[in-house]
């Protein structure tokens, strides 16, 4: 993804058509180090390609992705049917994970400034 995203910066700034060196050295600038095969293979996939029209077709192919939505509606549509009992169970989740974390620190055996 960090390739494609690059590529990305470097052809929404004006390089119509980016290198792997200009790739490469917007990664380096994060410092990412770059995988030459995993440059090369999004270099050759979009070479050639308008970017704009690549991202269009990319919304179209999300919008038939299904997100889920309908399971919180169906949720929230019904919040005396058990949708109160799962925020208890959360804090209670929530307080163990202190209590936790509080133990491994006894654990260690020595304090900071002993």
């Amino acid at each position: 993804m960090r390739y494609v995203a690059a590529y990305l910066l470097s052809a929404l700034g004006g390089n119509a058509s980016p290198t792997p060196k200009d790739i490469k050295s917007i990664l380096e600038s994060v410092g990412i180090e770059a995988d030459s095969t995993r440059l090369e293979k999004v270099i050759s996939e979009l070479k050639g390609k308008n970017v704009e029209e690549v991202i269009a077709t990319g919304y179209g192919k999300l919008a038939s992705v299904p997100a889920g939505g309908a399971v919180a509606v169906a949720t929230s549509a019904a919040p005396g049917s058990g949708g109160g009992a799962a925020a208890p169970a959360a804090e209670e989740k929530k307080e163990e994970k202190k209590e936790e974390s509080e133990e491994s620190e006894d654990d260690m055996g020595f304090g900071l400034f002993d």
